[in-house]
């Protein structure tokens, strides 16, 4: 029987230091052999191709779904309706042991809020899905909390509530 993926949310306003903190988080779980899928959630359109370039060709001619293969990896880009919830983005995502989600505040599934000291707005976190604060300020929210340069506390813990029933390689 498969089980799911974790999914975890990294929830926090510009300039919290939540980019910074998961490429420092995506290194430390790798180092522990982990399979980690990340989704960053933007307001702003985004080019993927460079114009002039094949795949940028092929998907302004109408393609829906563009990739790019090459040794070492390949980049997909599929055209939806709208804006992809993260559901469906969820859902494409495979051959991972857990899934970060930079962004999508409001996605049902466990979060860590990122706080920075300067940075007024505070993300509102439902009491079931909040599992732990990252500062540079010591927090008192009844979750554990952790500095933001303590990755291997904050893998510690994903490890330990998410990741130890997983098929780790």
């Amino acid at each position: 029987m498969e089980m799911s993926v974790p999914v975890i949310g990294l929830a926090g306003y510009s300039g919290s230091g939540k980019t910074t903190l998961l490429e420092k988080l995506i290194a430390e779980l790798k180092r522990r052999g982990y399979r980690v899928g990340v989704i960053k959630h933007t307001h702003h359109p985004v080019e993927f191709d460079q114009p002039g370039k094949d795949t940028w060709r092929h998907s302004r001619a109408g393609a829906d779904v563009v990739a790019l293969a090459a040794p070492g990896g390949m980049s997909l880009v599929r055209k939806f309706e709208g804006e992809a919830g993260p559901e469906t983005i969820i859902a494409m995502i495979g051959g991972v042991d857990v899934i970060i989600i930079e962004g999508y505040k409001n996605g049902k599934w466990p979060k860590i809020a990122v706080i920075r000291q300067g940075v007024d707005e505070r993300p509102a976190i439902s009491a079931e899905e909040f599992i732990a604060v990252v500062s540079d300020v010591p927090q008192n929210a009844g979750v554990p909390y952790f500095g933001l340069n303590d990755v291997v506390g904050i893998a510690d813990l994903i490890e330990r509530d998410f990741l130890k029933n997983s098929s780790q390689v």
